[in-house]
């Protein structure tokens, strides 16, 4: 039997010297929903530089990272981002329990569909709704109620579980980098608790790779049980210079690949792409379709504002994925 140099070291490997030396994996097979001519051939030939044995912009393994925000980009964020319709609904839960809370401003703003009072003041309001329906609940159980939430809850105009309104083509890239031996990281101004529930089953990104927003956490015995309980008393949040400090504390590299879709993802890509020591590509996700998804830069209908960002893309390189014209297939469930 023969054996090729790169299955002997597939054969001997786990080290990280034997994984360093493979070579790029062909993206055509794995990258059908997207238009081949379009965005995801600099992707592509991004990654066939870095990962070529033997090339001046070769990066070795554990150097490969490369980080995605959530809302808007690895999922959509209209009408309102997935969590937030998950805490209005948990809301609406609590208020039958405790009607007075009807009075509060918060609450009524988000009873009444007035979802910019609460995303004003960098989302205020919705982190005081956060804290009213998060305060004091052991992790097992918000993970639990997350769960629930995801298995009945369904998306208003696509009538599906929210966990299946996933963008086909950024799933695609997931599997590409990851079989190019990139490590993915989730890096979202999104709750990691909320994330953590979800995140592997459904992109493939183990929790220990999601940065988010977070509250404190206090350890505790209850009925004889250690547990973990959740606590806003202070709050991190993984938003527009917060992300390139959150990637700081918990990688600990910096990344060579970075996708956002928005002003809040300026920040980590500037991080990412300028003045980095490896070779880098920035890309951000450009929500032009409103057929299928929706059209929105400058005007989101909640988050998701793309402005600044978008005026800079052409100066700092970024790749701008226009989704009409790149998306040949927008979720999983499109025919």
């Amino acid at each position: 039997m023969s054996v090729t140099r790169r299955s002997f070291l597939a054969l001997v490997g786990g080290g990280s010297a034997a994984l360093a030396l493979a070579q790029e994996v062909d993206g055509s097979k794995i990258l059908r929903s997207w238009n081949p001519e379009g965005a995801i051939r600099s992707l592509m030939a991004y990654v066939q530089k870095v990962t070529r044995e033997g090339s001046p912009d070769f990066i070795p393994v554990p150097e490969r990272i490369a980080v995605f925000d959530n809302d808007g980009t690895l999922w959509p964020e209209n009408p309102i981002p997935f969590q937030a319709a998950f805490v209005l609904d948990t809301l609406k839960t609590l208020v039958q329990q405790k009607p007075e809370l009807r009075d509060n401003p918060d609450v009524k703003a988000a009873l009444t569909g007035d979802l910019k009072t609460l995303v004003a003041d960098h989302y205020r309001g919705l982190f005081a709704l956060i804290a009213l329906t998060h305060d004091g609940v052991t992790v097992e159980e918000y993970e639990r109620r997350v769960s629930d939430w995801m298995s009945t809850a369904r998306h208003p105009r696509y009538g599906r579980p929210y966990d299946e309104c996933i963008y086909q083509p950024m799933l695609e890239v997931l599997q590409y980098l990851r079989e190019n031996r990139f490590k993915t990281w989730i890096v979202s101004g999104g709750g990691a608790d909320f994330m953590r529930v979800w995140s592997e089953r459904v992109y493939g990104i183990p929790p220990e790779q999601v940065i988010g927003s977070h509250g404190g956490a206090r350890y505790e015995m209850r009925d004889g049980n250690p547990v973990m309980v959740k606590s806003t008393n202070t709050l991190f949040i993984d938003d527009r210079e917060g992300k390139p400090v959150g990637i700081h504390q918990l990688i600990g590299r910096r990344p060579v690949v970075c996708v956002g879709n928005s002003d809040g993802d300026k920040a980590m890509l500037e991080y990412t792409t300028i003045n980095n020591r490896r070779l880098s590509f920035g890309m951000l996700v450009h929500h032009t379709d409103a057929e299928r998804e929706y059209a929105y830069d400058a005007q989101p209908r909640s988050t998701g504002k793309l402005v600044e960002a978008l005026a800079d893309a052409g100066k700092r390189g970024w790749v701008v994925a226009d989704m009409k014209r790149d998306f040949r297939r927008m979720f999983p469930f499109d025919q």
